[in-house]
């Protein structure tokens, strides 16, 4: 996730070799290893059996290093275990995560124009919200609920993530554009910089190269990894896996112009409602939904369950779900990145599928896409 708009570097990917599958002592463990230094491992028989497992997990970091990162029983052990050397920050809070490196994000580096600017967003918002109790009246609180569920579920979760990020769907041009407005009143970043950081976070998740993972720190995760935009160019190589996107002019428009977008939303509502509408439907609302949008990227990958056997630490978070409209489904999401369907269970609460499946019942969405009982097969812990 992206606030502000920037012309991403672009260089080539660090090279990467395939998984390869290990043995071990503990015949109840299944032990995968991924070498992420372009070499190879002892081991000849490369893993090949769970496609969706080793498509985009973790790549080659640089060519000089002997690091090999080992998943067990679904959990990266580069991320659980303590570091051979002791090189560790111990433990996240009631959570097997253990941090292997801490970030220094606001002291000891260089700050560019775009982290200052991506800052003072952040902290604007949060002072404005503090403004609330002072503020407060109900027509001002019932538009920033509304705000709420346009800008996080169809503009976040449904658009920018399943839509766009994913695929999961297919939407009309004028209805997809739309959902992909109401994102980008969410002010967390235009789409072809959301996207291209999400499909990375994918492609090396809760490996050196994710964008955002809590073996850096749960804060980390959280929020100040978008204060450092260079960290995510030197990881990522810059937003060369959004081709889809960059191709389109509407999507580059919002690109070139997308902060204007929320200043003229927020002049609409100072115009309407004055100084409360100002504060609950743009301090209030953009602060809840950056937190709970976060969440997912910390939280989840912090506390809860997993159901699937996904080799990173992605867990099922229900109370996240609750908030987030389905996305604390997280493990599930992992599992099956394509599915428009996070909640897999029928208790499972997905107020974004619920949207998506309004949507493909009258028509409008098509090509949606669910796991195969096959698929989950091969995904689970005891295959």
């Amino acid at each position: 996730m992206a606030l502000l708009a920037s012309p991403l570097l672009k260089s080539k990917p660090l090279p990467f070799s395939p998984l390869h599958k290990t043995t071990s002592e503990n015949k109840s463990s299944t032990w995968i290893a991924f070498n992420l230094c372009g070499r190879k491992t002892k081991s000849n028989n490369i893993y090949t059996k769970h496609a969706d497992l080793r498509r985009g997990f973790l790549t080659g970091l640089n060519r000089g290093c002997n690091r090999t990162v080992f998943v067990v029983n679904g959990v990266s052990e580069g991320a659980t275990r303590a570091d051979p050397e002791g090189k560790n920050f111990g433990r996240i809070l009631l959570s097997d995560v253990v941090v292997k490196r801490r970030k220094r994000v606001f002291r000891g580096r260089k700050w560019s124009s775009l982290d200052i600017g991506t800052a003072g967003v952040v902290l604007a918002m949060h002072l404005l919200s503090f403004f609330a109790p002072f503020y407060f009246n109900w027509v001002a609180f019932w538009v920033a609920f509304g705000l709420y569920v346009v800008t996080g579920l169809l503009g976040i979760t449904l658009s920018f993530h399943r839509n766009l990020s994913h695929r999961s769907f297919k939407l009309p041009k004028w209805l997809e554009y739309l959902f992909a407005y109401c994102g980008v009143q969410a002010l967390q970043g235009n789409p072809i910089d959301w996207v291209s950081t999400h499909r990375y976070h994918h492609q090396y998740c809760d490996s050196e190269r994710d964008p955002h993972s809590p073996i850096e720190g749960f804060w980390f995760s959280h929020m100040s990894w978008l204060f450092d935009t260079d960290s995510v160019n030197e990881r990522c190589g810059g937003p060369n896996n959004v081709g889809d996107l960059e191709k389109q002019p509407f999507y580059r428009f919002l690109q070139s112009s997308y902060i204007l977008h929320p200043i003229a939303l927020g002049v609409l509502l100072y115009a309407l409602g004055g100084f409360p509408f100002l504060v609950w439907g743009m301090g209030v609302r953009i602060v809840w939904v950056y937190h709970i949008t976060w969440l997912v990227n910390s939280a989840c990958h912090v506390w809860g369950q997993q159901a699937w056997n996904t080799g990173d630490l992605s867990r099922n978070n229900w109370w996240v779900a609750l908030l987030a409209f389905g996305e604390g489904w997280h493990n599930n999401h992992h599992a099956f990145e394509y599915s428009a369907r996070h909640g897999l269970e029928w208790w499972q609460l997905d107020m974004t599928w619920f949207v998506i499946k309004l949507l493909q019942v009258t028509g409008v969405a098509t090509d949606v896409k669910l796991p195969t009982e096959l698929q989950k097969k091969r995904m689970a812990f005891n295959s």
